[in-house]
């Protein structure tokens, strides 16, 4: 049989050419010149932020734009920083030169939600250089480690190059950072003393016990070892390379800022709150704004928490008397506390222990998994697996928390634990926190987000905090309503003890940045009414004080969707649908909440007979 060979006819290549050039004079249509459509305008948002950000193109796992920007990270400068931020004014200027009106209502929802997001960001410029770059919740010493371990693919020698190649870029990163750390201490913007030595001493860990304990080392050898076609030369190879370039540019990039931050402990004063800064009022309103999506008041949402914080109480003490906790004297706090400590609810303080955490948390999605279908007609396609914080985070991570799917589909959404201590994981507690973070909580809300179709890029991946942690806190307790707790009284104490937690957050930030509350005194009122351990409380509180306003979302925004629910039911009747409601509240991904009630109301409309 004679083969053939392939020849191509001249027409296709003139066509690839015209596909080429047309697609090229689009691209730069989007970028530099005024979009022909909302639409592409919506695109050109997102494409110039993505362009301006190769770190968040690693994070999401965006395909080829990946493979272009894999060796790079964010360009930190001052210079850059206020270029980016009148980009963004740019922007929402453009966004507002587009008649409303004349917009479809797909648009029309996709263009109020844009606002919000460029407006409150805009709305910032006063505070411009108010937020810490060094911090040790996720200051820059930690995203870069966060970045190579959990999101920087390790697939081929390209990648470990791109790897390498920012290994050695961390300098220059970490350069840039100190030039923004000395800019805001001129301006009077600097870290309380306590959060400069959290930085401190997370620093030093880093770098202490050399390269070859080093996790940016360790990771990079155990991901290699299982490329097959790789020889195992160019394995020890390239493993030599990343020891070079942690010893020399990582480590002396640390060492830097180590000696930065031991002279601005120094220096640093104690107070906690942001009402120390110039504007500092000003500025914590802006902050409550932005995470709240809404206009409360500080003094507002500080009612609101001391009002929730004694309702939660006596549903806690109607559970403890049914269990023989007769002796009200003693605080909420107090009785938790020695709950926690009962061997009854506690697993091992050893590996075996740690592991038997690990598994329990798995054990309890997958249930959660087979079971949630009575209450969702929508739910992700991506997997959702646990894994432990690295140990070198774990005394400033919080004990939960949810990384994304990427976009790409090439890691699910991941659970994952911190396990510095089992004592922090009692099990009557573990159930309430595997649904805030996975199933039905962060994994469904955030997975179907990143999987939405037909919509412009920016609604799968934009971000409000208490649309995105209200549904995480609302779903705990409809995983009571669905019967997760029958049985289990224990169970749901812990439920009401973590709603309990985010009550007092209200009255705990507001207290910091607003009444000028001590750190101690913020401590002293969290454990007397959480019941959670003096370690747990501390490092709550210390989140506080470099997020202001952050922590007040989760309560604003469970309230909000419930109270859209009672006004659903209410409304339709015996028509109320409870998968209905769950699709009308997560088929649109993360809204501002005066959005999301536009959203619901529109849903009962159509619901009406």
């Amino acid at each position: 049989m004679t083969i053939k060979k392939r020849t191509w006819k001249p027409w296709v290549f003139r066509s690839l050419a015209v596909l080429l050039l047309a697609g090229s004079i689009w691209i730069i249509n989007l970028i530099w010149f005024r979009p022909f459509s909302i639409r592409h305008f919506y695109d050109r948002v997102f494409i110039s932020v993505m362009l301006r950000s190769p770190e968040m193109i690693t994070y999401l796992g965006l395909p080829i734009l990946y493979d272009w920007t894999k060796d790079q990270w964010d360009d930190l400068s001052d210079a850059q920083q206020w270029h980016n931020f009148e980009l963004l004014k740019d922007d929402y200027q453009t966004l507002k030169s587009y008649d409303f009106e004349s917009q479809s209502t797909e648009n029309k929802l996709n263009t109020k939600i844009l606002d919000w997001y460029l407006e409150s960001n805009v709305g910032s410029e006063a505070f411009f250089y108010y937020n810490y770059p060094l911090n040790q919740m996720d200051g820059a010493q930690l995203k870069v480690v966060d970045l190579l371990l959990n999101k920087h693919q390790l697939r081929n020698k390209s990648d470990m190059d791109a790897y390498i190649t920012r290994l050695t870029g961390i300098a220059t990163k970490f350069d840039q950072v100190l030039e923004g750390l000395q800019i805001r201490e001129r301006k009077g913007i600097v870290p309380p003393k306590i959060i400069v030595q959290r930085v401190l001493e997370q620093m030093k860990a880093f770098v202490n016990g050399g390269v070859s304990k080093n996790i940016l080392y360790t990771n990079f050898c155990q991901k290699i070892a299982s490329i097959k076609d790789l020889p195992a030369d160019d394995k020890k190879d390239y493993s030599n390379r990343v020891a070079e370039a942690i010893r020399t540019s990582v480590f002396g990039a640390y060492q830097k800022l180590i000696a930065h931050n031991q002279a601005l402990y120094a220096r640093a004063a104690p107070d906690e709150g942001a009402w120390k800064h110039p504007h500092g009022d000003a500025f914590y309103s802006h902050q409550l704004r932005v995470h709240t999506t809404t206009n409360l008041s500080s003094e507002e949402i500080h009612q609101i928490g001391l009002q929730e914080v004694n309702r939660i109480s006596q549903e806690m003490w109607s559970i403890l008397r049914t269990q023989g906790y007769a002796d009200t004297s003693q605080s909420i706090g107090k009785v938790m506390q020695g709950l926690t400590k009962q061997e009854r609810f506690l697993y091992p303080e050893t590996p075996a222990g740690k592991a038997l955490i690990l598994a329990e948390y798995k054990r309890i999605i997958d249930e959660a998994s087979k079971r949630v279908n009575v209450a969702f007609a929508l739910r992700p396609k991506a997997s959702i697996t646990v894994e432990p914080v690295p140990v070198f985070q774990q005394a400033s991570t919080p004990l939960g928390k949810y990384d994304l799917p990427a976009l790409d589909g090439s890691k699910g959404g991941v659970f994952v634990a911190n396990l510095r201590a089992s004592s922090d994981h009692p099990k009557f507690a573990m159930k309430t926190l595997a649904y805030h973070e996975a199933i039905p909580g962060h994994h469904f809300q955030l997975g179907i987000q990143t999987e939405l179709k037909g919509l412009p890029i920016f609604r799968t991946v934009i971000p409000f905090t208490a649309y995105l942690e209200g549904w995480a806190l609302y779903t705990e307790q409809l995983a009571y309503e669905l019967g997760f707790y029958k049985n289990d009284p224990f169970g749901n104490l812990g439920r009401l003890q973590s709603e309990l937690f985010r009550a007092v957050r209200l009255v705990v930030d507001t207290g910091i940045h607003h009444k000028k509350w001590t750190r101690e005194k913020a401590i002293d009122y969290m454990t007397s009414h959480t019941g959670m351990s003096s370690g747990e409380v501390t490092i709550e509180v210390e989140r506080y004080m470099v997020w202001p306003g952050q922590a007040c979302a989760y309560k604003i925004g469970m309230m909000k969707i419930l109270e859209l629910r009672e006004k659903a039911r209410q409304v339709l009747g015996s028509r109320f649908d409870l998968k209905q409601f769950h699709q009308a509240v997560l088929a649109n991904g993360s809204v501002p909440l005066p959005i999301l009630e536009e959203i619901v109301n529109t849903y009962i409309q159509q619901s009406k007979p």
